[in-house]
């Protein structure tokens, strides 16, 4: 029986996490989980997860014991890479690149245990579309209809504009001769010759 789990996405390299993908490769999934937790890399934690998501699939839908599993492949595959610049000297920029990558694991029992399709679920009848529903016979509440509101109900929740107001849209002052180039001018604040 092999039971497989996925996360996707993760804003590591797929490089750096494949250094911890191959200490976990093939051991136990108990052992695997206790030397995750004392290595210092920061992609212990994705891929402990993802053993995790397993596990409690396994345990779940499939009523396998957790001392009875291993990690049979784990595989870091790379995904997207989101491409940035930097700004630097002379008017130049540097591209950086944001790389993500893709955990997949699959574990497998050590000792078979026979067991080949997941538990059913039981499910609730579906409502037929064309039937009508039956009225429940609960309690009638009288409904009041509401009055108009008078007109100090009407000022409480009006807005007040005042004229002598000198702020922006926003509510802050505006400065007089502020710069509205934006983010750009605090990167490119000099002139590049």
């Amino acid at each position: 029986m092999e039971i497989t789990a996925k996360a996707k996405h993760i804003r590591m390299s797929a490089r750096k996490v494949r250094l911890v993908a191959d200490v976990v490769r093939g051991s136990q999934v108990e052992k695997a989980l206790a030397q995750l937790k004392f290595i210092n890399k920061l992609a212990a934690g994705p891929v402990a997860k993802v053993i995790n998501s397993a596990i409690a699939s396994a345990e779940h839908n499939y009523s396998l014991e957790k001392s009875n599993l291993f990690v049979k492949e784990i595989r870091i595959d790379e995904g997207q890479t989101l491409d940035r610049w930097m700004p630097k000297a002379h008017g130049r920029a540097t591209p950086i690149r944001k790389k993500a990558s893709h955990i997949n694991v699959v574990l497998a029992e050590i000792k078979d245990s026979g067991v080949r399709k997941a538990k059913e679920q039981k499910l609730e009848a579906p409502v037929k579309l064309g039937e009508k529903p039956k009225q429940d016979d609960g309690i009638k509440v009288d409904r009041k209809e509401k009055s108009e509101p008078t007109d100090a109900e009407k000022e409480k929740g009006a807005k007040l504009n005042d004229p002598r107001d000198k702020t922006g849209r926003s509510g802050h002052l505006k400065n007089e001769g502020s710069n509205t180039r934006g983010f750009v001018g605090k990167m490119f604040n000099r002139k590049a010759g």
